[in-house]
């Protein structure tokens, strides 16, 4: 009898068996790859299916399931021990997972295969992303641009707190300076399923920490149901002198400092709002290294009115938090505030 999603967390590990695009796209969080059919062989037995016949397909497509098997079996699976206990999936639960469940079951480990496939996975995340969210009471970080929210956040999780960390999953600080250099966001699915995960993992008798977000974390959307809670929940709210930003998102920043071209090109993704004029100027200040100068006018011309607006809007009981004065962004002053906050 094949288990069910509901039934993840009771296997010894999960494998995709799933090619290695199907799995890039999107898997269920923490699942291994160890595909029964790599994209060049499932294109080339799809197109025999199409244009030959059923049968020939399935004669060549076997030939290389039982290959791939036989390869995952010497050179990853062969050091489980005999009480393996393996889940596997692949698209809705058909051949490509029956396959390797037949074989690991034939070799004695305990095996079994998830029924409905990824598809089912896939549905289940959709569903709870829209009631999930409203299980959880919030604390909302809102603070100017680089007042510490994300320093806070992680002061908070190294204390002991539950903290939804949405850039970490996103991959991505939010603005349109935000990517991580060399580091590819997910994609929306995969966004999704890890939100999901580690939302089903907080108690709901425990406050969650999330720093304050737009909609969209690059190029990722948060779900409607988790920005509704959100915004309808209490805040804290940071207070950082100009200064002591700007050197803490020089730090936090260093690859542009390095890499000043790369920021050039960033900037004119803002000519639209701020001119050719002002964004020439920032260029030569980026090219020249005029750092303080540069990342002060970023702040009170662009971000603070920009963190205004949205924050205003979709935050309303912000106007009622006392601000949380922070003097340095830093992990050690982060740390003693954080414990004041749980405290």
């Amino acid at each position: 009898m094949a288990a069910t999603v509901s039934q993840l967390g009771e296997f010894d590990e999960i494998i995709d068996a799933r090619t290695p695009a199907e799995y890039a796209e999107d898997h269920i969080p923490g699942a291994a790859s160890f595909p029964v059919l790599y994209d060049e062989e499932r294109v080339r037995v799809g197109t025999l299916y199409k244009q030959v016949s059923s049968f020939e397909a399935k004669k060549v497509g076997a030939a290389l399931v039982a290959r791939n098997i036989a390869d995952h079996l010497e050179r990853h699976f062969a050091d489980r021990p005999r009480t393996w206990r393996p889940l596997v999936y692949c698209w809705r639960g058909g051949n490509r997972s029956g396959s390797l469940v037949t074989i690991l079951k034939a070799v004695g480990w305990k095996a079994e295969q998830l029924e409905g496939g990824y598809k089912a996975f896939r549905r289940l995340v959709l569903e709870e992303l829209q009631t999930l969210p409203g299980r959880f009471t919030y604390r909302v970080i809102c603070g100017a641009t680089g007042s510490g929210k994300s320093e806070l956040l992680r002061a908070l999780a190294r204390q002991g707190a539950q903290a939804l960390d949405l850039e970490a999953l996103a991959v991505h600080r939010g603005s349109v300076l935000g990517s991580f250099p060399e580091t590819p966001q997910p994609g929306q699915k995969h966004f999704e399923s890890l939100l999901w995960d580690r939302l089903r993992r907080f108690d709901p008798a425990r406050p969650v920490y999330v720093e304050a977000e737009s909609k969209k974390i690059g190029n990722v959307r948060a779900p409607d149901a988790l920005l509704t809670a959100m915004w309808s929940s209490a805040c804290l709210q940071l207070e950082a002198p100009t200064a002591a930003r700007v050197a803490y998102l020089k730090q936090d920043y260093q690859h542009y400092l390095e890499q000043p071209e790369t920021l050039c090109a960033k900037l004119d993704f803002l000519t639209k709002l701020h001119g050719h004029e002002r964004i020439d100027r920032w260029k030569e200040m980026t090219r020249s290294g005029d750092w303080d100068t540069l990342v002060a006018e970023l702040l009170v011309d662009h971000y603070d009115p920009a963190y205004r607006r949205s924050t205003l809007q979709h935050y309303p009981r912000l106007e009622e938090t006392p601000a949380l004065a922070v003097e340095e962004v830093s992990e050690e002053a982060m740390d003693e505030l954080a414990r004041k906050i749980l405290a």
